[in-house]
């Protein structure tokens, strides 16, 4: 096809998933005990490494791609004469889609023939990663740019986001978690439910005590909430940041209550998404009703 599909680190794939399905990507930044990185998929520094630091207390920062650095991206692209259609972590999440506009909008008359189109995804960590599928899917059976920038527009409500956490202390860390209620969560075992809102927005849903009834129920969720209910034959993505046996916990329970789903891959939490999550965090992405506030 003659345009390109792009996105950012933060969809929270590996570089082989990314090849496989042809779209690119930009590296956010992180921050680690003072030291600056580019988030690259973990090739100069694995995730068992970078996790180790978060074990270890490291203080850690994260910063958004820069309109220059979107310009220089989109203008390397561009030079394969072909349009761009570029998904943007949600903007309830960080500003990086105004960043991305802006540059696309600074590169119109240095290539008035060209068209590059910023998606604000309302997704986040994998479930980015779930709608570029989605798009590259489309894209290879033919659908034109215009037409998929609209869908895109019209259905990144559908991917449906459920995670949970085990460890609250980089949540207590970043001010999501008061540290009264981290002490007491830790000594009773609750673990927070949370999903993605329609403003793309991390929303906390409910406490459930002990991990193993947190993750039965992000599975509760995808029941209640895939297309099709128990039926459902969608793509289908789990991520963890260094808990990757409760995540294979939740991709078994899947599979024993799901015939019809035959993969799930598991993902690394990318580093920019770590920074602020800490380990303990199980993330499960799907298609299926569109997200509502209550």
């Amino acid at each position: 096809m003659s345009y390109l599909i792009s996105t950012c680190t933060t969809a929270d794939m590996t570089p082989e998933m990314f090849e496989k399905i042809d779209v690119r990507y930009i590296g956010f930044h992180f921050v680690v005990n003072g030291k600056s990185y580019t988030d690259d998929l973990y090739r100069k520094m694995s995730a068992k490494e970078f996790y180790g630091y978060i074990r270890n207390g490291a203080d850690t920062s994260t910063s958004q791609v820069s309109v220059g650095e979107y310009v220089d991206y989109f203008r390397e692209l561009l030079k394969e004469e072909k349009d761009i259609l570029h998904i943007c972590l949600s903007s309830g999440i960080s500003n990086t889609v105004q960043s991305a506009n802006a540059a696309a909008n600074m590169l119109k008359s240095e290539y008035p023939d060209r068209k590059i189109y910023v998606v604000d995804s309302l997704c986040a960590s994998s479930g980015v990663g779930l709608f570029v599928t989605l798009l590259s899917q489309k894209r290879a059976a033919g659908m034109d740019i215009d037409t998929l920038y609209q869908w895109a527009k019209d259905n990144c409500q559908s991917v449906q986001h459920w995670f949970c956490s085990t460890d609250l202390t980089y949540y207590i860390k970043g001010g999501r978690v008061s540290k009264i209620s981290g002490v007491i969560g830790g000594i009773f075992e609750i673990c927070p439910l949370l999903c993605v809102s329609p403003e793309g927005k991390l929303k906390p849903i409910s406490k459930i005590r002990t991990k193993k009834k947190v993750l039965t129920a992000l599975v509760d969720k995808m029941e209640q909430h895939a297309d099709n209910g128990k039926n459902y034959d969608g793509l289908c993505y789990i991520c963890n940041s260094d808990c990757l046996e409760d995540a294979e916990y939740v991709r078994d329970l899947i599979f024993s209550r799901f015939k019809h789903v035959k993969e799930i891959p598991i993902f690394d939490i990318g580093t920019t998404i770590g920074c602020h999550t800490g380990t303990g965090t199980v993330a499960l992405f799907f298609t299926g009703d569109e997200r509502e506030d209550a």
